[in-house]
């Protein structure tokens, strides 16, 4: 069932108000009928037909200091979150995980990354690996 916004919650308490019933106002909204249930008695409630607000842990970093992990990676594209993390505190000086940095970065559109590590190849090693990988095909045949 798709969740309701905030113009057809209104839609919705304006058909009730019109004196369609509950499982008429569902059918035409295409939800449950226990959804409008809800809604009508969270506006007799609260006077309000908006979300409540949600309980959960709070953040351990504050937005600035989500913008300093964005600009440091910016400058120093091969820095792993894990050494991010070690650099960063968060509030009340307490350690934020590898896995906090990663979401952060997340959401600006970046991801942590380590350097290669490996022999760098210049565009006439791929053109010669090509070439050799082209010749000894057969090799890899199944027959």
């Amino acid at each position: 069932m798709p969740r309701l916004s905030e113009v057809d919650r209104h839609r919705a308490l304006g058909l009730l108000q019109a004196g369609l019933p509950i499982s008429e106002v569902s059918l035409r909204m295409n939800v449950n009928r226990t959804t409008i249930f809800r809604l009508r008695q969270r506006l007799h409630e609260t006077d309000t037909v908006s979300d409540r607000s949600c309980s959960g842990r709070p953040r351990c970093t504050t937005q600035r200091q989500d913008r300093n992990l964005v600009r440091n990676h910016m400058n120093n594209r091969f820095l792993s979150a894990s050494a991010s993390s070690r650099q960063t505190r968060g509030i009340n000086n307490q350690r934020i995980s590898a896995n906090t940095v990663r979401r952060r970065l997340s959401t600006s559109g970046l991801r942590a990354r380590r350097p290669y590590i490996g022999p760098i190849l210049i565009q006439r090693h791929r053109h010669q690996h090509t070439i050799w990988a082209q010749e000894h095909a057969a090799w890899y045949r199944i027959q």
